[in-house]
């Protein structure tokens, strides 16, 4: 008997993802019945957008996982319908392309690119960046994405620092947690790279307190998720020269509206939630791997911790 497996997201997505799921489901050995529409009680697995018309679980009463298609889980995972065990997307497409997004950012506030890119004016500036072991960067969340730009960094040769709220092991990586672990990471912190998860205790992570602790001029990198910011206290440290520039890809509301400040601010540079895309082919592995693991009565992977919030 096939499974059944509904693709709960926006109809753009079934366009992109129905080949390769079929595809990757196929090659994982999964009879599968992939499909947009099914009876809920007939469901066993559900492929999921946060943005999607399902968002009243109880129906799904045979359902053995909810398989999220992003790697943020926020916007569901207080859902109070949803029951059975619920999946974040983490792929090797997703990772590798954050990496490159924030290796890119890095290397281009580390080497001032900005001075010549928009300094083609005749003027003769030879400005000389320290090398990249003379950079300290801070790395602020440590799962999977977290963990994989601090390693890359760090293989650049930057002297990198990676913050957590509980304890975490990363070689190469000089690792801090709580409280007092994050005032001595920020206050050595010439970058900083913002991949924590967005949950209550996270939220404002950078706020007037912890922007002061920095580094006067320092940098601000946030490619994780927009409310770890405190908008408000970052203008302030921005037009008061405390931070020197920010480089932000996600934003409290998306698209950022058009007459926010950020996006005519000279020092910070707005890109539009690009950082790092779910890339339909890789993502479908993931996806098809969690729906065997199901069917043979093996652990999910990525399963999200309901307490921790992801």
């Amino acid at each position: 008997m096939p499974v059944n497996v509904l693709f709960a997201a926006l109809p753009e997505r079934w366009e992109t993802y129905e080949t390769p799921l079929k595809n990757a489901l196929t090659a994982a050995g999964v009879e599968a019945n992939l499909t947009l529409d099914l009876p809920p009680g007939e469901v066993d697995y559900i492929v999921y957008a946060p943005n999607s018309d399902v968002q009243d679980f109880t129906p799904f009463t045979r359902a053995k996982a909810v398989l999220n298609l992003w790697a943020g889980v926020e916007d569901v995972v207080g859902n109070e319908t949803l029951k059975i065990p619920l999946a974040r997307m983490v792929d090797h497409g997703l990772t590798q392309g954050m990496v490159e997004w924030v290796t890119g950012h890095v290397l281009r506030h580390h080497l001032n690119t900005d001075l010549h890119v928009h300094g083609q004016d005749g003027e003769w500036r030879r400005y000389v960046p320290p090398l990249a072991g003379d950079r300290r960067v801070t790395v602020l969340g440590l799962g999977a994405l977290g963990s994989a730009c601090a390693t890359a960094l760090a293989n650049l040769g930057f002297d990198v620092t990676g913050w957590s709220r509980s304890p975490k092991d990363v070689a190469g990586i000089a690792c801090l947690s709580g409280a007092e672990g994050l005032t001595k990471a920020l206050r050595q912190a010439e970058i900083v790279v913002l991949l924590l998860p967005f949950t209550p205790e996270t939220e404002n992570t950078l706020n007037a307190e912890t922007l002061a602790q920095m580094p006067k001029g320092a940098i601000i990198i946030n490619p994780g998720r927009g409310p770890l910011i405190d908008d408000a206290a970052l203008l302030e440290a921005l037009d008061s020269g405390q931070i020197g520039h920010a480089t932000l890809d996600v934003f409290r509301v998306e698209p950022l509206p058009v007459d926010h400040p950020y996006w005519a601010h000279p020092n910070v540079t707005v890109t539009p939630h690009i950082a790092s895309e779910t890339r339909a082919e890789t993502a479908a592995e993931v996806i098809a791997e969690n729906i065997r693991r199901g069917e043979a009565g093996e652990p999910f992977l990525h399963l999200v911790d309901r307490d921790l919030g992801y």
